[in-house]
């Protein structure tokens, strides 16, 4: 396909991507209740794990037998799924799912302060990327609402700062997640979620010893099986798909369309007040989103650009 045509696909792909990890705050929401966040986050690991393991095995790949392969995929797994999981769930033990979406918003200006200090990322993050950025928190507060904003100053401030935390680890994952770009992604997404499932099992078991919880209700289970499913062991393939295409900030980006897709699911399934401000949010989201991850030709180019750009 054309150098456009392929960039358009991605940004599909992106937007598929920002509505299923949008819908895993509304699933948390549901799931939490009646059963604890490590517990929670150690059942979504390993089911996504055993699944990436089977779908990387059925399409002939082979995991990594080198001992440095899997500690790289451990530092991924921490980052990228058993600590912003966690840090979410107990987030949205205290504050709203619409809140933790919109503080969920912020990889994009975590990659751009950690790229700043680099001397390459001085040089090629463009003002293009800045506005794109500014346009997408724009899109977030808008789509939030002016009503929403006295409950950012009234929520637990540790279940802020944790749900922040989790952006922390969502800009350093795909940065981290760039040296297995020589790995197919399936195999990345295996070994990555393989190692979370190590770190979050034996941390439900000293921490939340869950066989002695009250079984969880039907409505929870299902959530845990969407979000292991669909949020973690498909959503993580098409993840880390976008790593090689899109670059580290242009997967980032996404985190705004998945706030303004947390809002619309939380309208729908949780009775959230719907405003005409998440529409023109949205738009902005959108907008934000392009102006970071379409590549525009260079004034003096003579023909289309023909690959996504990498950041």
């Amino acid at each position: 396909m054309s150098g456009r045509t392929a960039v358009a696909f991605e940004i599909g792909l992106l937007l598929l991507l920002s509505l299923i990890w949008g819908s895993s705050f509304t699933l948390i929401k549901v799931a939490i209740p009646t059963i604890p966040p490590f517990t929670m986050v150690a059942a979504r690991v390993t089911i996504a794990a055993i699944l990436l393991v089977l779908i990387a095995l059925a399409q002939g790949h082979d995991l990594p037998r080198w001992g440095s392969a899997w500690a790289a995929f451990l530092v991924q797994g921490l980052l990228q799924s058993a600590l912003p999981f966690t840090l979410i769930g107990w987030g949205e033990m205290h504050i709203s799912s619409g809140l933790a979406g919109v503080l969920n918003a912020t990889p994009p200006m975590f990659v751009l302060a950690i790229a700043m200090m680099t001397g390459r990322g001085r040089q090629t993050i463009s003002g293009r990327k800045l506005i794109g950025v500014a346009l997408g928190l724009a899109g977030v507060a808008v789509t939030m609402g002016i009503d929403a904003l006295p409950g950012i100053g009234t929520a637990a401030p540790l279940a802020q700062i944790a749900v922040l935390g989790a952006s922390l680890c969502y800009a350093l994952a795909p940065i981290w997640g760039q040296r297995f770009l020589a790995l197919p992604a399936i195999v990345t997404a295996a070994g990555a979620m393989s190692c979370a499932a190590l770190l979050m099992v034996p941390a439900a078991a000293v921490l939340e010893q869950p066989w002695t919880l009250v079984p969880p209700s039907a409505e929870a289970i299902a959530a845990v099986t969407a979000l292991a499913v669909i949020c973690t062991a498909f959503a993580m393939v098409i993840y880390f798909r976008l790593i090689h295409t899109l670059g580290p900030l242009g997967t980032t980006s996404g985190s705004y369309l998945r706030a303004g897709f947390a809002v619309a699911l939380g309208t729908a399934w949780l009775g959230e007040r719907f405003t005409w401000s998440s529409l023109a949010g949205m738009a902005l989201i959108l907008v934000g989103v392009v102006a970071v991850t379409v590549p525009w030709p260079a004034p003096n180019a003579k023909g289309p650009t023909s690959a996504p750009c990498r950041n």
